[in-house]
């Protein structure tokens, strides 16, 4: 099978991952449960895993970074978690229903929202917009680092600004950006918290996430439980990351996330980013003189990331990604959790997106390409 749907998770990993998993698997019990060999063996994980993540993401206490199974747990938490009642929050046009919909559901504590839109790849147009959806009761923002459905690159530190202006906290969703873009927590002055997926850009396993946080003591929780510390407390503890990290944790993923991030390290993202942005360009060169599809597009390499959205005429995105599946190529098509950012862009019926990796190789991409041709001839 070819592979090109890395936007939803990296399937190819380093091979230190699953070793990694395995020995955790072996090994580990549970961390801070216990004084004897194995427990202290999970904390060990736990622990390098943090200071990893702490470096990748600019943050100086790794005490700061706490764990979560998604991306999606660690933005419910972000958000839910800052909110305000009776507030009002800013989200941008290209948000994932991982952001929308905990948005949304904020209306039972009577919190409204915005939608800041601008066309694809005219962050200007999006700057102006941000700015102008603020209201006197707005207390929070949510937005992007990269759209899941068009690999756009919104601009983060200009909103950023914005938010630091008017005194209103950031949450950003670096579900797309993680591991492929320099993203570093200090670089940013209104900034509250990242939230990133551990199974895409940071080639780690299913079911691993990140929540790093400014001042996570702060924030109110929407999970409590058993956290191995103050036990003899009824309350949470206000201490991070005990704060965010109820219940046992996925000892074995986060040995597996440690060794995907420290990859990232190594490698750097700068050139995952170089690399992947290599392959997209190959791609659009061989789509872009194919007269029945349309792809969304940039040269600009500081606007569109490893993900190239296309539409073809005369076939749904859905049936076209079933003809390449037949061929063992591996893509999604449709409206990927993301109705909003279609919707920003008019694309009423979604698109057939593919997404590469580190791991995707030249060979692969132009075998997606005749594979294309061989299907659109046939229309």
């Amino acid at each position: 099978m070819i592979y090109l749907d890395n936007a939803a998770t990296t399937q190819k990993k380093p091979v230190s991952v699953k070793k990694a998993m395995i020995a955790a698997l072996e090994n580990a019990a549970n961390s801070g449960r216990g004084g004897y060999d194995a427990a202290n063996i999970a904390a060990d994980y736990i622990f390098r895993a943090r200071e990893r993540l702490a470096e990748l993401f600019g943050v100086s206490d790794c005490g700061q970074i706490a764990f979560t199974n998604n991306a999606t747990q660690a933005l419910n938490m972000a958000i839910k978690g800052n909110a305000l009642k009776n507030g009002h929050c800013v989200v941008s046009g290209y948000e994932h229903n991982s952001v929308v919909r905990p948005v949304a559901s904020l209306s039972e504590n009577e919190v409204t929202f915005s939608v800041a839109r601008g066309a694809l790849f005219r962050p200007e147009e999006l700057i102006v917009n941000f700015e102008k959806s603020f209201e006197k009761n707005t207390t929070l923002a949510v937005c992007t680092h990269v759209s899941n459905a068009f690999g756009y690159i919104l601009p983060i530190k200009e909103i950023d600004e914005i938010c630091y202006k008017k005194g209103v906290p950031l949450v950003i969703d670096a579900s797309q950006s993680a591991g492929s873009i320099k993203l570093k927590m200090d670089n940013f002055k209104a900034v509250t918290c990242i939230c990133a997926p551990g199974h895409k850009g940071l080639y780690g396993p299913q079911g691993t996430g990140v929540l790093v946080c400014r001042n996570g003591e702060k924030m109110k929780t929407i999970i409590e439980g058993g956290t191995g510390s103050l036990s003899g407390e009824i309350f949470q503890p206000a201490i991070m990351p005990d704060r965010f990290e109820s219940g046992t944790l996925n000892t074995p993923g986060i040995a597996g996330l440690s060794e995907g991030v420290s990859y990232v390290l190594e490698r750097t993202p700068e050139k995952i980013f170089a690399y992947e942005r290599e392959l997209i360009n190959i791609l659009h060169r061989g789509l872009k003189n194919n007269r029945k599809i349309k792809s969304f597009y940039t040269k600009d390499d500081s606007l569109q990331s490893g993900v190239l959205s296309f539409v073809v005429d005369g076939l749904l995105p859905e049936t076209f990604a079933e003809r390449l599946c037949e061929r063992k190529i591996a893509v999604r098509s449709g409206k990927h959790c993301s109705a909003l950012a279609h919707e920003t862009v008019k694309t009423r019926f979604g698109t057939v997106r593919v997404s590469v990796s580190d791991f995707t190789t030249i060979n692969e991409v132009e075998a997606f390409l005749e594979a294309v041709f061989e299907i659109t001839r046939k229309i």
